[in-house]
């Protein structure tokens, strides 16, 4: 068995990012950056105002009240003909460019309009410094300024940014194909006839949801059943995929086959077996230039995994930039016993505890079997090889599963 830091590198540095496709900057939330993003355009690309009300001179209304003519409006998107003198005053809206001559925004509730027998007048009635209430050209952004990099999973904010930075199309990295491959004669996909010593399989859903969350595209190759000719069939799917997963197997039992037959078909074993619980008998390889992981058939143990290993390959191939595991520190709510050879992550709850700080508290059984205990944690709490007791109150290491990966 390897350490889990050992896979995780052999794992990882076997993955490259994916080249780069153009989408258009509407179908472009979710997915990550390929190349850096500069602004295009200034914005504000002239000094607006922030409010509506008058365009003055702040000269002018030092002293109040005081009464100027209006000479004119401006809505967001016009443009005043003129320059204010002395004395005058421009109705405003907000994002209007501000009037030559005019240096302040005197908000309409500050004031009072009124028609003189010259025309119209308004009367200010506070005071206000040059710049009051104006946005200044660039105050967002210059053209050239530096916006989202490569390498960012792009938000709604980012994808707000990058459109006002006047950028229709954007480069992405293209989505990883994942085929998945589950196996066992055993499992029937759900709402099909179950034999007498027969599960419903839930590892290629899951697994195809989980490739979804992070940013693949799932190809659900089928259950192969346990006979090499199933087995090679369905295998010859993933040609020219990015990724293949497969699910169950992966041991050398008499009806593991997975890493027997495909080692048949070529497959380089890289290495079989992890020092970790859930998720020992994990097989990774190439098969004709498509990378392989081979996860453990318990369904538990297949997200785990997948979490631990496939998510940072498919960061990789999204050139993704990233921690691997994110870790936070947190409160023990249980007792805990000294640790064996193999790293543990264990399924807890986490809440907040009556000083604030989170306690993760592990679910009294661990079976790799348990997929409602999975669906239910908020964490799992890693704990090294050989790890001493642990008292409630101590310190430990948690993944929290929503951050590490929201939707998985």
């Amino acid at each position: 068995m390897i350490p889990v830091a050992e896979a995780l590198a052999r794992i990882v540095g076997s993955f490259a990012p994916l080249p780069s496709e153009t989408v258009s900057i509407a179908e472009a939330f979710g997915r990550v950056l390929a190349a850096d993003v500069t602004a295009r355009v200034t914005q504000p690309p002239h000094a607006v105002s922030a409010m509506d009300g008058y365009a003055v001179r702040a000269a002018d209304v030092v002293k109040v009240p005081a009464t100027l003519d209006v000479i004119g409006a401006v809505p967001a998107g016009g443009l005043f003909e003129g320059t204010l003198a002395p004395g005058q005053a421009v109705r405003i809206f907000t994002g209007a460019p501000l009037p030559p001559g005019s240096d302040a925004i005197v908000i309409q509730e500050d004031t009072e309009a009124a028609d003189g027998p010259d025309g119209k007048k308004v009367t200010v009635k506070e005071s206000c410094r040059p710049g009051n209430y104006v946005r200044p050209a660039g105050l967002d952004f210059a053209a050239g300024d530096p916006g989202p990099r490569a390498g960012r999973l792009l938000t709604a904010r980012d994808v707000g940014l990058i459109a006002a930075m006047n950028h229709p199309w954007v480069a992405v990295r293209r989505r990883p194909r994942v085929a998945i491959l589950a196996t066992g004669d055993e499992v029937v996909m759900p709402g099909e006839p179950l034999g007498p010593s027969q599960i419903v399989s839930s590892n290629g859903l899951a697994l195809a949801a989980f490739v979804r969350a992070c940013g693949g595209e799932p190809v659900q190759l089928g259950i192969a059943a346990d006979r090499e000719d199933s087995l090679v069939a369905l295998a010859a799917g993933a040609k020219g995929a990015d990724l293949l997963l497969t699910a169950g197997g992966a041991s050398v039992g008499e009806h593991d086959l997975v890493q027997k037959v495909l080692g048949r078909q070529g497959m380089q074993l890289d290495f079989w077996k992890i020092a970790m619980r859930p998720g020992k008998p994990l097989m990774f390889g190439q098969l004709g230039g498509t990378p392989v992981i081979g996860l453990p058939g318990n369904p538990v143990s297949a997200v785990v995994c997948s979490l631990l290993f496939a998510r940072p390959a498919l960061n990789a191939l999204l050139g993704l930039d990233v921690p691997a595991h994110p870790v936070e520190q947190m409160v023990l709510g249980a007792d805990l016993p000294q640790n064996d050879r193999r790293q543990d992550y264990l399924r807890a709850t986490v809440a907040k505890n009556g000083d604030g700080r989170r306690t993760a508290t592990p679910y009294g059984r661990q079976d790799s079997s348990m997929l409602a205990l999975l669906a239910a944690a908020d964490g799992l709490i890693v704990r090294a090889p050989h790890a001493p007791a642990a008292a409630k109150g101590d310190q430990v290491e948690v993944l929290a599963l929503q951050q590490l990966l929201p939707g998985v």
